[in-house]
């Protein structure tokens, strides 16, 4: 047997008894030292500095040193953050959770309420702004501050995320707890939480005994004031339905706080601070999606990733559900989501869970049948957003009850409204709305909303057409019945702006009109683009909407439509250079125009296509076809047609050399332009008599030409036209000796990225001889 020595055992026996009463003299500093000097302990050994992970985690350096030296208590926001930044695989956490029970254990009756938020997601990307926001407003204690925020956007945009994570950061300023209810205002199969459920559960924790709990729901209310008196208790109301679910629950007590989440913004809640969160940023839904699928990420490149975040729509809900049905198939690569998601998003946003099309169904379901009709008559508009007038077309309401009834769709975040007044759904919700709501609309609703739309924006259209050409030829056709409501534009600066908004807009309608079978709709609608287009030089839209135009016109077996649909056409491409494709539609425009006996179309397809021919440089047969086509006008007495021929004849002459026929057909087309007050045309002869009198050799004249082009070119807003004039002014200082000032004209005509083809625009081919001399 061993001898055991007992010689020391006074001393260890008096050792132990110390440490045991010193644990339990200081234990709530013990566990508060023990957690604090662990944090130091671990933020060391990362090689992490105290302000880095005070940057890290947005608290103040100020309050984790307090942490660290025990000066104040540690809890969970801190050490969830602090593990996920240190990487120690919630060491921290179960420190603060043991600690907490304890002291919970010793807690008085009427101590402070847990802290007891759900969880924060560990997949949180940007609201950096947002967060900011809602912080400052739930800390501001100023008298007069707002004692409630609300949270709003749509449905899947991360509103509880982001209230968890602001509550969870304001924990320190509430000593007394939290109070967190999910009201269930668009929970699946749910009814919502009422006012008197919602009291009851808070008395209930308050302390106050079940058979104490008032019955009236305004006696309940009183009582969950005068709980909170002297208490400062952080409130988090999540998912409301309405500012009548949430007022009862708003305390009285001036040191708590209250954070509301809601798809609607709650705007009968007049003292609250409003934060209406929108879709994530690009580089902030990549980030969500990285986060999500960890080492998958890596299988994609950062274009499939940026693609699946614009199919999701940027809405965090949406790249959740999509992260998750790749990890669930591990057949698949990010690419084949991707394809996927382009194939059917709404079909794929499911993982059966969540469902992002159901979601959204719940949102809708929720408003009244006005907003629901008006929801799925806004998905019939083929554009991507449309002002309020479209809207009143379409659901067939006076504009002013449309426009309200628009405004609570928008505070349902049901639809967006921009800084202009425009309305228009977020991506997700348009494929929803058209897949779903539309789609349940009476075939007859459907067909009357199309056709009145179609109706009020061809009647804008041609009113803003004829501001901008008011001396064009036009075949009258009536309208089937008055267009309700009606556009108008003060004047052709009113229409051109008009039209620079509205065109994507209208080009759609023109294939919305061509499918629905409104064929002469269809055309009138291309029509009445031409001259904006031609302004503009918006060579794609206007091909495009002409050949659907074309095809309505051949559908409806309507040869007048189908001939200037065809020289339309002409006039496009040969404005874009496609000098051959242009005259096989100047043919095709010809013979219809000589079956139907028209003299005006066959004139005007005539003096289109001298253009073809005078590019192609076959110019004496140009100046042959303008010359007919001026008999006809000048007969006719349509004076703008005869200054349009004159000018094509003074660049045709030109080109033959005839200088001085040149300059004169352009100032006697110059005397009518400006009697008929076409400020474009004015603009576009000053440029051909600059190119006349530069031909000439005449550069003095040719500079003033072009000048006063540059500034009528302006003053219309023809980019085209200034930009033409600008590389006149080049050519004329580069001719001339004064190579600095040729760079500076080139330059600005460059920056307005209109001048294409050399091969119609005289002042470009030019300009390319020159300036080996200007830039040697």
């Amino acid at each position: 047997m061993r001898t055991v020595r007992l010689a020391n055992v006074p001393c260890l026996v008096l050792l132990i008894t110390g440490l045991i009463l010193l644990t339990r003299k200081g234990t709530t500093v013990t566990e508060s030292a023990t957690f604090g000097a662990e944090l130091r302990r671990l933020r060391r050994q990362a090689g992490v500095s105290l302000a880095t992970l005070a940057e890290r985690i947005h608290y103040s350096k100020g309050y984790l040193s307090k942490i660290e030296n025990d000066v104040v208590p540690p809890n969970a926001a801190v050490a969830a953050l602090c593990d996920q930044q240190l990487g120690t695989d919630g060491t921290l956490v179960a420190l603060v959770a043991g600690a907490g029970a304890r002291r919970r254990s010793r807690r008085p009756a009427d101590a402070a309420l847990p802290f007891a938020l759900p969880p924060m997601t560990s997949h949180f990307t940007g609201r950096a702004a947002e967060t900011t926001e809602v912080l400052a407003a739930l800390r501001d204690d100023r008298p007069g501050s707002p004692a409630v925020c609300v949270v709003s956007g749509m449905a899947g945009v991360g509103k509880t995320a982001l209230a968890v994570r602001c509550a969870r950061r304001l924990e320190p300023r509430f000593p007394d707890g939290c109070l967190f209810m999910d009201l269930r205002g668009h929970t699946p199969g749910t009814a919502p939480v009422d006012a008197a459920a919602a009291l009851d559960r808070f008395l209930r924790l308050l302390g106050v005994p079940g058979d104490a709990v008032p019955a009236d729901v305004d006696d309940r209310a009183a009582l969950f004031r005068d709980r909170l008196r002297g208490r400062g208790v952080l409130i988090v109301l999540d998912n409301a339905q309405s500012a009548r679910q949430v007022a009862p629950l708003l305390p009285g007590e001036p040191r708590c706080r209250v954070l509301v989440t809601s798809r609607n913004r709650l705007s009968a809640l007049d003292d609250a601070h409003q934060v209406s969160i929108d879709v994530l940023p690009a580089r902030d839904t990549v980030g969500l999606l990285r986060s999500l699928l960890g080492d998958r990420a890596g299988e994609a490149d950062e274009p499939v990733l940026r693609s699946i975040a614009v199919r999701c729509g940027h809405l965090p809900l949406a790249v959740r559900v999509a992260a998750a049905r790749l990890l669930a198939s591990p057949s698949w690569r990010p690419a084949d989501l991707d394809r996927r998601l382009a194939d059917h998003a709404m079909r794929e946003l499911a993982d059966g869970e969540r469902d992002v099309s159901a979601v959204f169904r719940l949102s809708l379901d929720a408003v009244p049948g006005d907003q629901r009709a008006l929801f799925a008559l806004l998905a019939l508009h083929p554009g991507a957003d449309l002002d309020v007038t479209a809207a009143a077309a379409l659901a067939g309401t006076p504009v002013p009850d449309t426009e309200r009834v628009l405004d609570l769709l928008r505070d349902g975040h049901l639809v967006v409204q921009d800084p202009s007044g425009r309305y228009r759904f977020h991506d997700l919700v348009r494929s929803f709305a058209v897949a779903q709501a539309a789609a349940e609309l009476p075939d007859a609703r459907r067909a009357d909303a199309v056709a009145a739309l179609l109706e009020t924006e061809l009647h804008a259209t041609e009113a803003a057409d004829r501001l901008l050409a008011p001396n064009r030829y036009r075949r009258d056709v009536p309208f089937a019945r008055p267009p309700a409501p009606v556009r108008s534009f003060a004047d052709h600066d009113a229409a051109v702006e008009w039209f620079r908004v509205e065109w994507p807009n209208l080009t759609a309608l023109c294939e919305l009109a061509q499918r629905a079978g409104h064929h002469t709709y269809c055309w009138r609608l291309a029509f009445s683009l031409r001259d904006f287009f031609f302004l503009a030089k918006l060579w794609d839209p206007w091909i495009a909407s002409q050949r659907v135009a074309l095809a309505a016109a051949e559908s409806a077996a309507d040869t007048w439509a189908r001939a200037t649909a065809l020289n339309s056409l002409g006039v496009a491409l040969i404005d874009r250079g496609d000098l051959d494709q242009a005259a096989d539609h100047y043919d095709r425009a010809l013979a219809s125009f000589r079956e139907l006996d028209d003299e005006h179309g066959v004139s005007t397809t005539l003096a289109n296509y001298a253009w073809a021919d005078h590019y192609r440089g076959n110019h004496s047969q140009a100046l042959r076809n303008l010359r007919k086509a001026l008999d006809f006008y000048a007969h006719s007495g349509t004076d703008r047609n005869v200054g349009i021929t004159l000018r094509g004849m003074a660049l045709v002459e030109t080109a033959l050399g005839r200088h001085d026929n040149a300059v004169a057909h352009a100032t006697e087309a110059m005397s009518l332009f400006e009697s008929l007050g076409l400020d474009l045309d004015i603009a576009m002869n000053h440029n051909c008599l600059g190119w006349a009198h530069f031909n000439a050799g005449r550069q003095a004249a040719a500079e003033n030409s072009y000048r006063t082009a540059l500034e009528c070119g302006e003053g219309c807003g023809s980019a085209y036209e200034a930009a033409r004039a600008e590389t006149g002014l080049g050519n004329v200082a580069a001719a001339t000796g004064r190579p600095a000032d040729a760079r500076h004209h080139w330059e600005h005509a460059d920056e307005q990225r209109v001048l294409r083809d050399a091969t119609v625009v005289g002042e470009l081919r030019a300009r390319r001889a020159l300036e080996p001399s200007v830039t040697s």
